[in-house]
């Protein structure tokens, strides 16, 4: 007995759509597959396809590995932060770095040094401080370690001499002036466990951090340097900051 010929038209379209459908499903699980390693920097770390690249990513990647950090023995008064006045001009590094990193810089007349006031645009939260010195209000600007001392003293600091402490703890390439709440957050944390909630800068963040291990042959743990590696992955080509002159 011959079939319905309606019948067979029925399972005919049927027939096509399902293929049409496999086929559409194939096609979007073949873009989905290519485009989320870009999409997601995780994804794409982890099978290989999102690489970074770049002078910060390649020094970054000649950092020493050293996942059984030593932290004992950390004393942050051993970097003597604002105990030294290298270019003789008799200013504290923390009105140096203020100076440098805020606008409509207001200094007392009376010794050239002291910061009063000044605009802030701060690079860890995206906001405009506008400064004022005083016992309730200097704190809303403070001065970071990008590379904070308790990191550098498990990175390789602990085993330095005080002339090199002194040098780090002071050294502005690894000073900035940013908001005193996002400072008190980040505390002592390494790239692994904070980062600049404004994004746009956490790959500039990232890249100092970078510069100022290498100059001091600090290590990274391997946490740290995934995170370094993401973030680098959304920024191709970053460089490392111009050390003649701070970036912020």
């Amino acid at each position: 007995m011959q079939r319905d010929p309606w019948r067979r038209g029925i399972v005919r379209r049927a027939v096509r759509r399902i293929s049409v459908l496999m086929a559409w499903s194939l096609i979007a699980g073949v873009v989905i597959g290519f485009a989320l390693p870009w999409v997601s920097a995780p994804v794409g770390e982890h099978v290989g396809l999102r690489r970074a690249v770049g002078v910060a990513f390649e020094t970054m990647e000649s950092l020493m590995v050293d996942d059984h950090p030593d932290g004992r023995g950390y004393d942050r008064a051993s970097f003597d932060y604002r105990g030294t006045d290298d270019d003789g001009d008799g200013c504290d590094v923390r009105d140096e770095v203020l100076a440098r990193d805020m606008t409509d810089v207001r200094v007392d007349p009376s010794d050239g040094c002291t910061v009063r006031r000044g605009v802030l645009e701060d690079p860890y939260t995206g906001s405009t401080i506008r400064f004022t010195r005083g016992s309730r209000t200097s704190s809303m600007v403070q001065i970071d370690h990008v590379v904070a001392l308790e990191n550098a003293w498990r990175s390789g600091a602990r085993g330095w001499d005080s002339q090199t402490r002194r040098r780090f703890g002071n050294d502005q390439h690894n000073l900035m002036a940013v908001d005193g709440d996002a400072n008190e957050d980040k505390g002592s944390a390494s790239a692994a466990y904070w980062l600049p909630s404004n994004t746009g800068y956490r790959c500039r963040y990232v890249a100092r951090q970078i510069a100022v291990k290498s100059e001091y042959g600090l290590s990274v743990t391997t946490a740290e340097r995934r995170a370094m590696t993401r973030v680098l992955g959304g920024c191709p080509g970053q460089a490392l900051p111009d050390t003649d002159a701070s970036e912020s």
